[in-house]
């Protein structure tokens, strides 16, 4: 009689057991992921969840975020235990596709993952951090290899190569200066704008240091550097030119780097009018530094070595590793689904899209005071497609150069719309802005306002100065537009009704800051943080979306695209949640509905006062007027 086989561990426990064995994770977190794959496996590998995938696709996804899970949420700490780009590579799996299941997966199993975790169990994950941070340095990988090609001859950087030791030397000089730039300033480079300021400066030092033979052109009649003085070609100015970066920033990116290259190879910099070579032969020295034996062909070899050693050592950013983004790794996002629209919304559009859409129906019920259709708006727009590094450098070249310049305070034709009020309103509008935008743009960590750690890091103080001034500015533009159409549909100089608004204003307020932030693609925060951050809800924001962009006739188009996505998304997913102010306003429209709202518990809390805001962010505020009110607003 032959022998029994002994029973064999069900498939997915088993592959789950020869996966953690494979990547060395420690018994208590295997042991965690075990668990939590035995409690959720159910749920989680339901047919419905995945689409057209295979079934061994739905494993190997399952697997990855239970892993993920036990890593992240059982106490792990910084640095140690097994990492996300691990975790992807031994499943074999891309980013693209772990990032657009987990979400759905982590919904099919909340409540599990609430009571081992948490409530705050989705924050800690900062898979959506991931995911942006993911985006954000494919884009820049990709830009600096286009940039790189057309300015250098080579052989190709382009993602047909397969591994880092095919592609160019001087290549991966500027990508580790990058990366050490990065290291030395993370919170400068949390996002999209800032990158590729970084990374043009280092195209700069490339120019100015690497051999001249090397270069896909010459200066004589050059495509690439047309900005010039009488002494020859303006490096920056013409890179400004070509990659839309700002000439100020771009300035002050050299320097960082300058100092960097100072600190860590031990060397000098001296002014480049005084050197004689090759490199700077017919471009312009004022204010340009020189390293000499930075690049050249006697240092140049030890000095990549020396700059790759450290940056191999300290090569991880969070959960990922850095070290892959070098080279065409499967892991790594394709083209068309790296960053693109910005908006990142907590509930997938998918889960919706067999209902229909209730845009129309709430705007046909509910209604927002706003001024008739500027002759702006006509006609529809044809968009043209663009990259997520062309979006981002084209609209922060417009909040550059039409926003920042306007006035820090209201106009005196604000200021008169303001003061005509009932009462002068002009310093509960400037206070409210002070306060609101401080929320939003934090700059201090969010453990330092007892929150979690790790990518929700502060925002750079200068860079969150910068934002929050932005931000202001095209509030006050906006506003004061629709108070003069306000003021010319009706007749009238007195708009107390919409000025007193506090909700009025706080949506207005966001809504600028959320244009800031979708221009700089930061990593930092992302939708719906905006709303979380100044006690607003989804269909708030959706109510004053159309009447911005109606009265900002210089908004970029792919401005305008995002915020009709935002509007969109928001009233077909977000604006129906429980909590939502819509279900307050259909109480009113709708009073029929008021016993089955009340019963299911739907309305939304009242909105947070100025002062609890103040108090819920630690916002230090002691140099502004005091409050407009200390009572909580409806």
């Amino acid at each position: 009689m032959a022998a029994q086989t002994p029973p064999t561990a069900p498939p997915v426990e088993a592959r789950l057991a020869d996966l953690c064995k494979e990547l060395g994770v420690e018994a208590g977190v295997a042991g965690e992921a075990a668990a939590l794959l035995e409690e959720g496996k159910g749920a989680l590998l339901a047919s419905p969840s995945f689409g057209s995938r295979s079934h061994e696709d739905a494993q190997r996804l399952c697997l990855a975020f239970v892993l993920y899970c036990a890593a992240k949420l059982k106490g792990r700490k910084e640095g140690s235990g097994v990492k996300l780009c691990e975790i992807l590579k031994g499943c074999k799996l891309k980013y693209d596709d772990f990032f657009e299941e987990a979400q759905q997966l982590g919904l099919k199993i909340e409540k599990l993952l609430e009571s081992r975790y948490g409530l705050d169990w989705e924050g800690r994950l900062e898979l959506k951090q991931l995911e942006s941070l993911v985006n954000l340095l494919t884009d820049a990988i990709r830009f600096y290899r286009k940039a790189y090609n057309e300015l250098f001859s080579s052989t190709r950087t382009d993602q047909e190569s397969r591994s880092a030791t095919n592609t160019p030397e001087y290549f991966l000089f500027g990508w580790h200066l990058f990366l050490m730039l990065r290291s030395r300033s993370p919170e400068l480079f949390k996002d999209l704008v800032s990158c590729i300021h970084g990374l043009v400066a280092v195209l700069a030092i490339l120019l100015i240091h690497v051999p001249t033979k090397f270069r896909s052109f010459t200066i004589e009649g050059s495509s690439h550097l047309i900005k010039s003085t009488e002494k020859g070609v303006d490096l920056i100015a013409s890179l400004c030119h070509n990659y839309h970066t700002s000439e100020d920033r771009l300035k002050e990116m050299m320097g960082r780097s300058h100092k960097a290259i100072e600190d860590f190879f031990s060397m000098k910099s001296i002014s480049a009018s005084e050197c004689k070579t090759k490199t700077l032969d017919k471009i312009d020295t004022d204010g340009v530094l020189y390293f000499n034996g930075l690049l050249d062909e006697k240092c140049f070899q030890s000095n990549l070595e020396k700059l790759e050693k450290q940056c191999y050592s300290n090569t991880w950013e969070g959960d990922l590793n850095l070290k892959l983004f070098l080279i065409n790794n499967d892991c790594i996002p394709s083209a068309e689904n790296s960053s693109g629209d910005s908006t990142n919304i907590g509930c997938s559009k998918r889960v919706f899209e067999t209902l229909a859409s209730p845009t129309k129906t709430i705007k046909s019920m509910l209604t927002v005071p706003s001024s008739p259709l500027s002759p702006a708006n006509g006609g529809s727009v044809k968009i043209v497609q663009m990259t997520p590094v062309t979006s981002a450098m084209t609209t922060a070249k417009w909040l550059r150069k039409v926003i920042s310049p306007l006035s820090e305070k209201p106009s005196s034709k604000l200021q008169q719309f303001l003061s005509s009020c009932d009462r002068d309103l002009t310093n509960d509008v400037t206070k409210r802005v002070s306060i609101v935008l401080e929320a939003i743009f934090p700059t201090k960590s969010s453990a330092d306002r007892g929150g979690s750690i790790g990518l929700n890091c502060a925002f750079d103080i200068p860079w969150a100065e910068a934002r929050k001034m932005e931000a202001s500015k095209l509030y006050y533009r906006v506003l004061e537009a629709i108070c003069r159409a306000e003021s010319q549909n009706n007749n009238v100089q007195n708009l107390t009704p919409l000025l007193s608004n506090e909700r009025f204003h706080r949506c207005l307020i966001a809504c600028s800051a959320e244009l800031v932030l979708a221009t700089h693609k930061t990593v930092i925060m992302m939708f719906p943080a905006v709303l979380e951050s100044t006690g607003l809800t989804a269909f708030d924001l959706s109510k004053i979306i159309e009447s911005f962009v109606r009265h900002e006739e210089t908004l970029p188009r792919e401005l305008k695209r995002h915020l009709n996505s935002l509007e969109e998304q928001l009233l077909e997913s977000m604006a129906w949640e429980k909590g939502s102010s819509l279900y307050n306003s259909l109480v009113v429209a709708r009073p029929s509905l008021a016993v089955e709202i009340n019963r299911l518990g739907l309305l939304a809390e009242p909105m947070l006062s100025l002062d609890d805001l103040v108090a819920l962010q630690n916002i230090h505020v002691e140099s502004l007027p005091a409050t407009p009110s200390k009572k909580t607003c409806c």
